[in-house]
């Protein structure tokens, strides 16, 4: 049995995801002193761990159901 979120509980962990992952590069971004390719890599990285993390299909987003899923 895969563990899986419903796509609501989905779209919730994506928004607060986004959400912490901006905010924290929003905080640390003066600590590299204008080396904006730091921030640039981690936000990729965060990306990608999201994109994983659908691909591994534990993430079902609906988009919020501005998407029809036809299956």
């Amino acid at each position: 049995m895969k563990l899986r979120l419903s796509p609501i509980a989905s779209d919730i962990f994506i928004t607060v995801y986004i959400t912490i992952t901006l905010l924290g590069r929003l905080y640390i971004e003066p600590m590299f002193r204008g080396h904006f390719l730091i921030s640039i890599f981690l936000g990729l990285f965060a990306l990608l761990i999201l994109w994983v993390l659908v691909k591994l299909k534990f993430l079902n987003p609906s988009w919020f159901g501005l998407f029809n899923n036809k299956k």
